[in-house]
């Protein structure tokens, strides 16, 4: 193997695990007060997994938020606020997160949050990486995927130039968002929550023999890249005028071809989707993202390389 496809990264030992970043999402809200009381099932030899409650208040309410969306203000203008009594709950609490597991950008900062997510969305098992250069995280997906054979798990990559996230998860090195659906919002199903408990299982594996020594060559895999969000179409008083499809419902990641019924008025008119490329649409009709005008998001499909890896000797 020629030098260049294998290096060195650091070792991964301080991983947190984030549930209830959205209060009413409960598979992971649930696994991580499981694992506050008995966090035997994380624990590897070599790492140090702690698992932490991200926004207690809605969790509490059993609502996303209580002020804004918590995974959406950990940008530096957030992040460096000078508070104050009526400042956003979610924006002081991203301060405290940040102080505990960063700062976001800093040496100090944890080397991998997997932080754990419902969908109302008919996405099964998805891992959600922000970075299409980072070769550990490639690494574990390949291996989570491998590992989780024959079920699928799609990985969707949300790097892009016009839409910043600014994460929750993003305050550590190596930023995984775990998504898992369809589930209802307030609501635990029993498998759903064991397809996000196997995913932690094996993303742990990979971290202890990553640790361990083993080395990982070079890799592919397939990703749905992120290109843009669609809105419902709506009337000049911004009211939603059409819905989601019954061809498209249920239809994550599935090819949407030009021509293909998109959207369908209460008229009966349907409404034809008119790109010119096959898309993959995913977080279709998602329950949370009404608020934010999104019918569902576009992504395309493409090939991510990762050299092979093997931990660096401290």
């Amino acid at each position: 193997m020629m030098a260049s496809q294998m290096v060195q990264e650091a070792p991964v030992r301080r991983v947190a695990i984030f549930g209830g970043t959205h209060g009413n999402e409960l598979s992971g809200v649930f696994l991580v007060k499981y694992w506050l009381e008995d966090g035997a099932e994380i624990q590897r030899p070599g790492l140090e997994a702690t698992p932490f409650i991200t926004n207690p208040r809605a969790v509490e309410k059993c609502c996303r938020y209580m002020d804004c969306d918590l995974n959406r203000v950990f940008d530096p203008d957030n992040l460096g606020k000078q508070l104050s009594s009526s400042s956003p709950y979610e924006v002081r609490r991203a301060q405290e997160i940040n102080r505990i597991f960063g700062p976001k950008g800093s040496s100090g900062a944890y080397d991998l949050i997997f932080d754990l997510h419902n969908t109302t969305a008919n996405m099964g098992s998805t891992i959600i990486l922000e970075n299409s250069m980072d070769d550990f995280a490639i690494q574990m997906c390949h291996y989570i995927k491998d590992a989780l054979t024959p079920e699928s798990c799609s990985v969707l990559l949300i790097e892009h130039p016009n839409l910043k996230y600014a994460t929750t998860r993003s305050v550590a090195r190596h930023p995984v968002g775990i998504e898992v659906g369809p589930q209802p919002q307030g609501v635990l199903r029993a498998d759903i929550l064991e397809k996000m408990r196997r995913i932690i299982k094996h993303g742990l594996d990979f971290v202890q023999m990553f640790n361990a020594g083993k080395e990982f060559l070079p890799c592919t895999i397939e990703v749905y890249k992120i290109t843009e969000t669609v809105d419902y179409p709506r009337d000049k008083n911004n009211e939603i005028t059409a819905i989601i499809h019954p061809n498209l419902q249920d239809q994550d990641w599935q090819p949407l071809k030009p021509g293909d019924p998109m959207f369908l008025t209460l008229e009966g008119k349907t409404i034809l989707y008119g790109g010119d490329e096959v898309i993959y649409p995913t977080f279709v009709n998602e329950a949370a993202y009404y608020e934010k005008q999104q019918a569902f998001v576009k992504t395309i499909k493409e090939t991510l390389s990762a050299k092979g890896i093997r931990a660096s000797v401290s």
